[in-house]
């Protein structure tokens, strides 16, 4: 179980790193558009917000890697835990999808650990 763990900590990371470069580097290009479904003048309008998005899933995802890297499971639960918070607040102040992208990926994780 503690490869599982791994694996799916890992996929929380790697869903993290592509969120801020999403939303930090592609935000008003055709894929940053085409996924939060944005025009290209609310994108336009609404880049720094998103920038500043983007740099909190980096730390999300850094966090992660940390915990990892050092093999300090604590760090693990702490970070997975933020991404599950943050999952549950998108899906209820933007959209419900947030949670099944992040919040789901999360929670598995977190089983994994607790029962590695």
């Amino acid at each position: 179980m503690g490869a599982i763990a791994t694996v799916l900590v890992v996929l929380v990371a790697a869903l993290h790193a592509y969120f801020l470069v999403l939303e930090m580097f592609l935000w008003t290009r055709p894929l940053g558009l085409k996924t939060f479904r944005n025009t290209p003048e609310k994108a336009e309008t609404t880049r720094v917000l998103a920038a500043n998005q983007g740099l909190y899933n980096g730390f999300l995802a850094a966090g992660l890697v940390w915990g990892l890297a050092t093999a300090q499971w604590n760090v693990v639960v702490f970070f997975l835990l933020c991404v599950v918070v943050a999952a549950l607040y998108g899906a209820w102040s933007v959209n419900k999808r947030i949670f099944f992208v992040q919040g789901v990926p999360a929670i598995a994780a977190l089983v994994a650990v607790w029962l590695r």
